[in-house]
């Protein structure tokens, strides 16, 4: 009983050795507020574009609006299915020049960051390659390649690999000395260090690496198709931008970033269950 003369009920376990609090179970508003502050801001943004277009305050030779956008979209998809094909390539080119560039990248990064000579004699070419635009190197790699499905490929590939091999290294670079030191203190070998303290400390970093290179090698796949493609997203952007098609160019950016935000996603959500990898020294 309490001082105004209220009993207070004390649950049965309250008082036991070690139990923790209570906690509140959070809402469902709580547990998505990201998504939901983020959909309805885009909601309200399409809204506004939307009545601008329809008021005809935007001009489509220079602009388009939401309902034209996505009813291009949905005939290119779902119509005449003429958007399909260009996707398709699209997507072979990306997923082939990044599953090289992630297949590379890794294990080079881990090697590099570990072992101090190698990394000492690559990284002026690391980082003189990495600070150039990789669009430079376009044309050189067109009369590599040629016009084809590989020269697509490997600009992804240069763009999506260097974000991948610097976080490796960086990953391997920062794994805690105290943790090293504890392994070798049980004569760990250099297998057994790899193993239980370098991988677990560097996973994070690595998937970091990969949401990186995901944005590069996108970016990388429509220039490529841009300037040396005749089928493609990209390609398909550099015609409808000569023929003023603006719904169909905004069509095709809506593609990319939906094909970034699902992808990014999914490594968000692996990002978030390799955290509890990394290991700690408290």
């Amino acid at each position: 009983m309490n001082a105004d003369g209220q009993v207070s009920v004390i649950p049965a376990d309250a008082g036991a050795a070690g139990a923790e609090p209570v906690r509140p179970t959070e809402s469902f508003y709580q547990r998505n507020e990201g998504a939901i502050v983020g959909s309805l801001s885009v909601v309200f943004v399409l809204a506004i574009w939307q009545a601008a277009w329809s008021a005809g305050r935007i001009d489509p030779l220079f602009f388009s609006g939401p309902s034209a956008i996505f009813a291009r979209l949905w005939d290119g998809l779902f119509g005449s299915g003429d958007i399909l094909e260009h996707l398709a390539f699209s997507a072979q080119n990306f997923a082939t020049g990044f599953s090289i560039a992630a297949l590379v990248a890794i294990p080079l990064g881990i090697v590099l960051g570990w072992y101090r000579l190698p990394r000492l004699i690559l990284d002026p070419f690391i980082n003189g390659l990495y600070s150039t635009p990789r669009i430079v190197f376009v044309p050189l790699i067109v009369i590599w390649f040629g016009l084809g499905f590989a020269s697509k490929a490997f600009i992804v590939f240069l763009s999506a690999f260097f974000p991948i091999l610097l976080n490796a290294m960086a990953g391997v670079r920062t794994t805690d000395d105290e943790l090293l030191g504890a392994a070798r203190s049980f004569r760990a070998t250099q297998w057994d260090l790899f193993r239980t303290v370098v991988l677990p400390s560097t996973v994070p970093f690595i998937i970091v690496g990969l949401r990186q290179g995901l944005a590069h090698g996108l970016i990388g796949v429509v220039v490529g198709e841009f300037f040396a493609g005749s089928k493609g997203i990209g390609y398909l952007v550099g015609q409808a931008g000569m023929m003023f098609k603006t719904d169909l160019l905004f069509a095709c950016v809506v593609i990319v970033a939906g094909a970034g935000i699902g992808i990014s996603a999914v490594l968000q959500r692996v990002e978030g269950y390799f955290q509890s990898w990394r290991p700690s020294s408290n």
